[in-house]
């Protein structure tokens, strides 16, 4: 199973195409080449082996992180209970 988790540009390289994101506290480098429109800082973006594929809505990429936190909670609650 591949899930795109919403992560936030917090640095770009214009010189080298390349973005450094954010997601969910993980930080790394990623190629912007695939997308057309113009990235900035702040902007979501959604990763495909290594390279973001596109910029999503800023609502939509909170309502994802707030629904995958919510998962890794019940997931921690159901382990601590065994």
């Amino acid at each position: 199973m591949c899930l795109s988790i919403p992560s936030q540009v917090v640095e770009i390289n214009r010189d080298e195409k390349t973005a450094v994101v954010d997601t969910m506290g993980v930080k790394r480098k990623v190629g912007i080449d695939f997308i057309a429109d113009e990235v900035k800082v702040g902007d979501y973006v959604l990763i495909h082996i290594g390279y973001a594929m596109n910029i999503i809505d800023e609502e939509y990429a909170k309502e994802s992180l707030a629904l995958y936190q919510e998962i890794i909670k019940k997931m921690e609650n159901e382990e601590n209970q065994t």
